[in-house]
């Protein structure tokens, strides 16, 4: 199998950042996410090179519904990047994080009352979904007695091709304006007095392996950019949204780098922006890409079975990671102990909830294992603990952090007083 260079095989262990993978649930027992911090640097730094080579004007927002801790985030914010933020909450985390307000936009296509003034006083732009939402917006910087950057979101009308939970710019989707609708929804903003529209916003979708979309996509931005300059809209900032995908399969998946986005996809925005004369910062929001081969999820072999197929119960389930269960998502599983032997077990990997779809890997080929082994799950960082929950009430497990021979948690393991916690006994039961 392919890995990354910052997963290593010494003495059949697999290494993550040069830490013994078994060594280290030794310490910290399991489930457990491990994370490289250096390899999230290296590719947030890889994604703003291959723009900025190609585009002075380039920022990078993390998409934070990617990977919400916040020791990622202050690492990013010391890079220099900012963040689309999509609930009060990411919000929070990317301000405290250090991440500056002019850096961040407030995405989302059902946004409270709260949610806007919350925005409008931090004085955060918004990605605004809908005519409903402008004027809302209007009324709440009105009574702040300031004005609203925003930016509409536009959806493109576009097939892409992933999975169709993760495609935002079909014209079916729930999210933005349709693009044909998109001057008046801009003249109707410069009407408003307490509103300044200063950009534009797409996202196509997640996990694409293909660069054309993204160039389609460009072409259709570049297309309005340039009614909106004619219209006098003063654009600050042209923001293409994210989605560029990683190689989950690691052996046989296409894999575009930012290089080969940028070559493809700058030039079109490049010469839109010179036919509009105008140099806007050009805003990307990968998320996936930055930190989803930075974590692999460590999992202990609770039993095996043979029935009707082999199984492998572990101790980690779909309340841990559930994109296998809600997408169908292919992760590479290792036998962390025994990483370099030759495959030659078919099993399927499952988790502990109760529910028939909690599968991890189904028919795998793996090396012998058997009770107590590791299991590293790859490719977890992006979507992994941040679409967690409690289900089955399971205690979230520990994330563990890593740079360089330094180890740290990033996050504690949860405890059954955590899912206790914010529970209430009404007083009839007292």
């Amino acid at each position: 199998m392919k890995l990354p260079h910052h997963l290593t095989i010494k003495d059949h262990h697999l290494c993550i950042g040069g830490h013994d993978c078994v060594r280290l649930v030794q310490e910290y027992g399991t489930p457990l996410y491990v994370t490289s911090e250096d390899r999230v640097c290296e590719q947030f730094l890889h994604y703003k090179e291959a723009l900025s080579h190609q585009y002075p004007k380039v920022q990078v927002l993390f998409a934070a519904k990617a990977n919400g801790n916040l020791a990622l985030m202050r690492v990013l914010a010391q890079l220099g990047a900012g963040a689309d933020v999509f609930s009060a909450g990411e919000l929070h985390l990317a301000l405290e994080a250090g991440m500056r307000p002019e850096k961040l936009l407030f995405n989302g296509s059902s946004k409270t009352p709260a949610d806007l003034k919350l925005a409008v006083e931090k004085g955060v732009k918004i990605s605004v979904d809908s005519l409903d939402e402008l004027h809302q917006l209007d009324a709440i910087a009105r009574a702040a007695g300031t004005i609203a950057k925003i930016g509409f979101r536009v959806n493109p009308a576009l097939e892409v091709p992933t999975h169709p939970k993760i495609a935002t710019g079909l014209a079916t989707s729930k999210f933005g304006i349709p693009h044909e609708k998109i001057p008046a929804a801009y003249a109707e903003a410069l009407a408003c007095k307490n509103v300044k529209p200063v950009g534009i916003h797409c996202h196509i979708g997640s996990q694409i392996l293909d660069v054309e979309p993204f160039v389609r996509a460009a072409e259709v931005m570049v297309r309005i950019a340039k009614e909106l300059t004619h219209m006098g809209v003063q654009l600050e900032f042209v923001d293409l949204g994210g989605g560029l995908g990683i190689p989950y399969h690691h052996d046989t998946d296409p894999a575009p780098t930012p290089e080969d986005y940028a070559k493809k996809v700058v030039p079109v925005f490049k010469a839109g922006m010179a036919a509009c004369g105008i140099t806007p910062e050009l805003w990307v929001e990968p998320g996936r890409f930055l930190v989803a081969d930075s974590t692999v999820l460590l999992t202990r072999v609770n039993s095996t079975k043979m029935t009707h197929k082999s199984f492998a119960n572990v101790d980690a389930g779909f309340n841990l990671l559930i994109r296998p269960a809600m997408y169908d998502s292919y992760h590479e599983v290792i036998v962390a102990g025994n990483a370099d032997a030759a495959t030659t077990t078919e099993c399927t990997v499952t988790g502990p909830i109760c529910e028939t779809g909690d599968i991890l890997a189904p028919d795998r080929k793996l090396p012998k294992f058997a009770l107590g082994d590791i299991l590293a799950v790859l490719d977890t960082g992006a979507y992994g603990y941040a679409m967690s929950s409690q289900y089955n009430s399971r205690p979230r497990c520990p994330e563990l952090l890593i740079k360089g021979s330094q180890v740290a948690l990033m996050r504690r393991g949860e405890t059954i007083a955590d899912i206790t916690g914010t529970m209430l006994r009404p007083p009839w039961q007292r």
